[in-house]
């Protein structure tokens, strides 16, 4: 694990723009079990993808039309537990990070891995989460805020 000094900025990046940190399984339970509407759930890492890639991709697609109900992030290689809770919801798919998964009603509706964030740049990327939150998220007036 790195040291939390280090892996804060990398955290706020998301935080800042809206997401909550589920840092425990109890936590990522009472989200992906219990929330009905749209649920993204990002495997935040300390890697360049993340960085470069995935991160901002996420923030330009969060300022198009439809987007999630509720935005939350796990940390891989900080947070382990937590993040093996939330990838227990990703049925079907290799543990990566980064990662990006949209949940609706406790049910997994689209997958981006890290095969599909590392070769792109974030535009790309971003592209295709617009797509995904037009395709299955409510339009953006109905997104909930957390606090």
């Amino acid at each position: 694990m790195f040291p939390e000094e280090m892996v804060r900025p990398f955290r706020e990046e998301l935080t800042n723009i809206g997401f909550r940190e589920l840092r425990t399984p109890a936590q990522v339970d009472a989200v992906l079990k219990n929330e009905k509407g749209t649920v993204l759930v990002v495997v935040n890492s300390v890697c360049g993808c993340a960085a470069g890639k995935a991160r901002p991709a996420i923030a330009a697609a969060l300022r198009q039309g439809a987007r999630p109900e509720v935005l939350t992030t796990v940390f891989a290689g900080q947070d382990p537990d937590a993040t093996a809770q939330a990838r227990s919801y990703f049925t079907g798919y290799a543990p990566s990070s980064p990662s990006i998964a949209l949940m609706r009603d406790g049910k997994l509706q689209y997958m981006m891995e890290r095969h599909q964030i590392e070769s792109r740049d974030a535009r790309a990327i971003a592209e295709d989460l617009t797509r995904a939150f037009s395709q299955f998220c409510a339009p953006a007036s109905t997104v909930k805020t957390t606090a």
